[in-house]
């Protein structure tokens, strides 16, 4: 039987211990092995394993991005869908925060309007996609509001409960030191309504960008619906998985943005 020498199990315990401490400092370096790891495996997979008229491995579609910016009509599809998402994620967070703020200041209007909400929210919205269609037409105007749609409800729900969770203490003893309501709303409001209202943000933008795809998808005869649907019939998983990919990018971007809104915005919190 052999026996490890007390000196050697120590040795391994200190040489774990400096790495562990690291990626618990370096957070994004374990994100950054973890998509390495998933890459790999799915490079594995469509080389070995899966069909290629199916599935295309992470280095081929990296290679071919310049045959998708290439093809004719996939970058002014791309700006489109940016103009798109960005117009329809900005009214949503206005309009979203306006009535979350406002539902979530009354007791009378959260008990009044919240079920409406939540009813409107759990709507399958994808139904009333012709009704939208017939309102705003086939163009720009039918996606961003579509999108504005589907991202409105998780900020209004969230703003509306990170308002809700606020100690009236707070607003009262404002009150009576003579805060004025856009004072109030400013300093004790605002600061506190933070963090529920970027929440309501990360899942409002992925709202507006279903929405938008989903509106592209049924109506489109240029955008990025089209040639998904394109690329799908024709079986081009090169091009297909590289234009998702670059909806990813917008996605990621979108999301860096909030994130680091919320950073700012939320500072005084550590």
């Amino acid at each position: 039987m052999a026996v490890t020498h007390p000196h050697a199990r120590t040795a391994i315990v200190r040489t774990e211990a400096p790495l562990k401490r690291w990626f618990l400092r370096h957070p994004g370096a374990m994100r950054g092995l973890v998509i390495a790891l998933l890459l790999l495996i799915w490079e594995f997979a469509a080389r070995f394993l899966l069909d290629s008229d199916f599935i295309s491995p992470p280095s081929v579609v990296l290679m071919s991005l310049g045959t998708l910016f290439a093809t004719p009509g996939v970058p002014k599809a791309l700006g489109l869908a940016l103009y798109e998402i960005a117009i329809g994620f900005a009214l949503a967070a206005v309009i979203g925060a306006g009535i979350g703020l406002a539902v979530g200041l009354s007791r009378f209007a959260h008990r009044s309007f919240m079920p409406i909400i939540l009813l409107l929210y759990g709507l399958p919205q994808v139904t009333i996609l012709p009704i939208f269609v017939l309102l705003f037409g086939i163009g720009a105007a039918s996606k961003i509001a579509f999108g504005v749609s589907h991202g409105m409800f998780p900020i209004m729900i969230s703003v509306a409960a990170g308002v809700q969770k606020i100690n009236p203490v707070l607003r009262t003893s404002a009150r009576s030191m003579g805060a004025s309501r856009a004072q109030i709303l400013y300093h004790v409001i605002f600061p506190h309504a933070v963090p529920s209202f970027f929440t309501g943000l990360r899942l409002g933008m992925t709202g507006v960008l279903l929405g938008v795809l989903l509106a592209e998808l049924y109506v489109s005869t240029a955008g990025i619906g089209f040639f998904t649907s394109l690329f799908t019939q024709n079986l081009e998983p090169t091009r297909l998985i590289g234009l998702v990919a670059m909806l990813a990018v917008i996605a990621v971007v979108l999301n860096e943005i909030v994130r680091r809104a919320e950073l700012h915005y939320g500072r005084w919190r550590a």
